[in-house]
């Protein structure tokens, strides 16, 4: 039966993808791509030679009913981002709420994503915790910020190495800036680091030694 598969993809070394999603890339008619570019790497490194067609938020609106329209024509396709879980942080969401109002099955694959290691590896409770993503880049970053002044559970945030600095320096200003927090950057790459400490203390860190790679910050909730 034809439908959409869902494909987590490495979030830094090539061998943390699954068997089975190496699998799936390689069976099916089309491949949708965030960055194609980017893809190649990953399916010449499998020897996968599935079509690619690019599909990222800026075409994703355009495309989404024309995607629809292959797959119930009887092809399967496979959506994949840069790296990690589509659909998280990343193009998804649209494509699959509309194929779930057309009847089109969805399957989606479990595999890498960010936030999960860095949560668990922050020594930060993780029984309970809120992913907020990334904070609006300019308009709207104090008002978020705001609203979560008294969330008790760990939150997780993504963020730009160019922004860190900033958003820890205002984390501080609305959480306080002894609040317990880890960054977490190049998650499953060669230069992989997880700092922890205040607030305060990682945005002088990263003041004085500018952050490169992706980023993830787990911050403490708020105690009783």
């Amino acid at each position: 039966m034809s439908k959409l598969f869902l494909v987590p993809t490495p979030i830094g070394n090539l061998k943390d993808i699954t068997c089975r999603a190496v699998e799936v890339l390689g069976s099916v008619d089309l491949i949708l791509a965030e960055d194609t570019r980017q893809a190649l790497k990953l399916l010449k490194h499998y020897k996968i030679k599935s079509p690619l067609q690019s599909h990222h938020m800026f075409n994703e609106h355009k495309s989404i009913e024309s995607v629809c329209t292959k797959i119930l024509s009887g092809k399967t396709i496979a959506l994949i981002s840069d790296a990690g879980t589509p659909g998280i942080s990343d193009p998804g969401f649209l494509l699959v709420r509309k194929c779930i109002e057309k009847g089109i099955p969805v399957e989606t694959l479990p595999g890498p994503t960010a936030l999960i290691p860095a949560l668990v590896n922050s020594g930060l409770p993780c029984d309970r915790f809120c992913f907020e993503g990334f904070l609006p880049p300019k308009k709207g970053r104090n008002k978020k910020l705001t609203g979560l002044q008294d969330e008790k559970r760990t939150m997780v945030f993504y963020e730009s190495p160019y922004r860190l600095v900033k958003t820890l320096d205002q984390m501080s200003a609305h959480f306080g800036s002894e609040r317990d927090a880890c960054v977490s950057r190049e998650i499953s790459k060669v230069f992989e680091e997880n700092l922890r400490g205040s607030l305060s203390f990682l945005a002088n860190h990263f003041r004085n030694t500018p952050p490169k790679g992706e980023i993830v910050i787990i911050i403490a909730g708020k105690r009783e």
